[in-house]
């Protein structure tokens, strides 16, 4: 058995020029710098080897100059085929300016492409990408002028049209995991994730190619807990023991084994975000969470969600997740995108992909760079700067409801937050919200088509999606919508009858989201008897605490009545309701509105003196009959009477 531990400079000198390297990583989490560091002194020494094909999903790089920005040399990479550029800014470079080919996947795709090159496929068939920048028809994925070659088709299979992915063999794959033996059997038990490391192993050796895994330490042959064992001696041909400094858990330093999953830490003790625009943008996107969803959480502005989350009390109530394989947990911000605190599972990234592309995701929340009237957004492209789609049209094209979040305008914004109102102090330089956006990475039409909910969430205002565009249906106090709004779009949105946003996010204190969060919904709420005649209105536990939550109530009780054609009679629950009093006048007058519409009768209970005392004098100064009954009884006998 030849000897498998060997030095970086033995492993790297085994690679030949035109070689495809597959490079494990996600963005700075588990990158295999060692390996990385021994491939560049190699060429820059020796300008040997040369014209390599780089295949990666995540990015492996710091957004600067580490990781695999390192290979950023011409002559070094011919071509880079990627699916997340953002934290590889010197490679994008070399992609922009033409000196090398380039190509920009879905970063699913690619993940799953690893487990169809390691069973001999031709190819991956995937549904994500129509309609997007990667769609042939459009761009094909392609990254500049100098690529010409065809890796996505268009298909049909069973009556659907799909996107077929051209595989791509892999010579060498640079891996990375915490502990080996002699024989390369590797573990992963102090790595952030597991990424595909053992699919982008398989696929190499199925394709004829070399394994080089880098590790934090070597141990002795038989001592590793088979079921720990992740990849398996026999995929493994070389094993690097890696110098400390470039075996980080993370490009930005240092070792949280709450990411390892080594200890579990209390969230409580995580600061809640200042109130800012952020903070109001994160809160709004908030308001989408539902008991039991599960949800992904995109980098940048959508990590905001998880803070507020966490300060609401509510993260216990769903299950956050990250494309990488996170489940659970509070997913990480910044540099550390990708690894959570706590998470309850780990898994590959190509099996959490199964999972979103399936239609897992209950919610989705990602970032706004750029949005058309109808829709479409950019997030990869904007003139010199390359961020790639990553995991975003994955998530976008298959969760079943998608929010955007990001600020109305970018470049120098200015926002004061006073009294519950916004002012916008200074506007930023560049709008959004534009005629032409520069790349689809998420197509409107598509998601109109497929009636997705989508929603588009600033710090000013909100949009929906619907079949003729973009529709402003919610503005936030102190906003005019002609002067901070209409004035800052280069189109004009479908404007029929916007509210006004939640108060409760532009306040400081916390929104108590939790009695939101696990309130019945009024759907539930609010039931037609038909053999009876009679609706029943369970407000039970129910908080009212804003004019919206008036305007919800109104909507429901509209949705069930009108379908009816007729007036019917209302039996209303009211045990351990509760109303703010700054809202009282607009309960009893949205009740007056509802009752001269379609009510016969209403008859109300409630075991609470203080509330049919409360609720009595606001509906009497209405003109509506104020008695309110203290048991049900009482209130359905007087309907049925009706």
């Amino acid at each position: 058995m030849r000897k498998k531990v060997v030095s970086a400079a033995q492993a790297i000198a085994l690679l030949r020029d035109g070689d495809t390297l597959c490079c494990s990583g996600f963005g700075a989490n588990g990158v295999p710098v060692e390996l990385i560091l021994a491939l560049e002194k190699r060429f820059l020494d020796t300008a040997a080897p040369r014209d390599l094909t780089l295949l990666f999903g995540g990015g492996p790089g710091d957004s600067a100059q580490g990781g695999a920005n390192r290979l950023a040399h011409t002559g070094l990479i011919k071509r880079a085929v990627g699916g997340h550029y953002g934290m590889l800014p010197q490679l994008g470079k070399l992609a922009l300016s033409n000196q090398i080919e380039a190509y920009n996947l879905p970063l699913g795709v690619i993940s799953h492409m690893y487990r169809d090159i390691a069973c001999g496929l031709p190819g991956t068939v995937s549904k994500v990408g129509l309609g997007t920048f990667v769609d042939p028809r459009l761009e094909g994925g392609k990254i500049g002028s100098k690529t010409t070659e065809d890796l996505v088709s268009v298909v049909s299979l069973g009556g659907e049209e799909l996107l077929f992915y051209k595989a791509i063999p892999i010579s060498v794959a640079f891996i990375r995991a915490t502990s080996a033996d002699a024989e390369g059997n590797l573990t992963l038990e102090r790595e952030v994730l597991t990424q595909d490391v053992l699919a982008i192993a398989t696929a190499t050796k199925n394709s004829g190619g070399l394994v080089i895994a880098q590790v934090e330490r070597i141990v002795e042959r038989g001592s590793l807990n088979p079921r720990h064992v992740k990849v398996p001696g026999i995929l493994v041909d070389c094993v690097v023991l890696a110098q400390p400094e470039n075996h980080l858990q993370n490009l930005g330093g240092g070792y949280n084994p709450a990411f390892s999953a080594e200890v579990r830490v209390p969230l409580d003790a995580l600061e809640p975000m200042p109130l800012d625009e952020r903070k109001v943008i994160a809160r709004r996107a908030a308001f989408e969470l539902k008991p039991n969803a599960v949800v992904n959480l995109g980098i940048g502005m959508p990590e905001g969600v998880a803070a507020v989350a966490n300060e609401e009390k509510i993260l216990k109530f769903m299950t956050l997740t990250a494309e990488p394989g996170v489940i659970g947990g509070m997913p990480a911000s910044g540099l550390y995108f990708g690894a959570a605190t706590n998470p309850d599972a780990v898994i590959d990234m190509n099996q959490q992909f199964d999972f979103y592309d399936g239609g897992g995701l209950d919610l989705a929340c990602l970032g706004l760079a750029e949005c058309d009237p109808s829709g479409s957004i950019n997030v990869s492209r904007f003139g010199p700067k390359l961020a790639g789609a990553g995991g975003f049209i994955n998530i976008t094209q298959n969760s079943r409801t998608v929010v955007f979040v990001g600020t109305f305008t970018a470049g120098g914004l200015k926002v004061a937050l006073q009294d519950g109102q916004v002012r916008i102090l200074q506007e930023g330089r560049a709008h959004k919200f534009v005629q032409h956006i520069e790349q689809v990475t998420f197509s409107g039409p598509y998601a109109a088509k497929a009636g997705k909910t989508v929603l588009y969430v600033t710090e000013r205002c909100v949009f929906k999606l619907t079949a003729q565009g973009l529709e402003l249906i919610e503005v936030a106090p102190g906003i005019d919508i002609e002067r901070d709004i209409l004035a800052h779009m280069d189109f004009k949105p479908i404007i029929n009858h916007p509210q006004a946003m939640d108060a409760r996010i532009f306040a400081p204190e916390v929104m108590r989201l939790n009695d939101t969060l696990l309130s019945i919904s009024l759907v539930d709420r609010m039931q037609f008897d038909t053999k009876q005649g009679i609706a029943y209105y369970n407000f039970q536990g129910l908080k009212v605490h804003s004019l919206k939550d008036v305007q919800d109530i109104a909507q429901a009780a509209r949705d069930l009545c009108e379908p009816l054609g007729k007036k019917i009679a209302v039996v209303v629950n009211y045990d351990n309701f509760q109303i703010d009093e700054a809202v009282v006048d607009d309960y009893a007058a949205m009740v007056k509105v509802l009752s001269d519409a379609y009510y016969t009768d209403v008859s109300r209970y409630t075991t609470s003196a203080f509330m049919r005392l409360k609720l009595g004098e606001a509906l009497e100064q209405r003109g509506l009959a104020a008695h309110i009954y203290e048991t049900p009884q009482e209130a359905r006998s007087t309907a049925h009477k009706t």
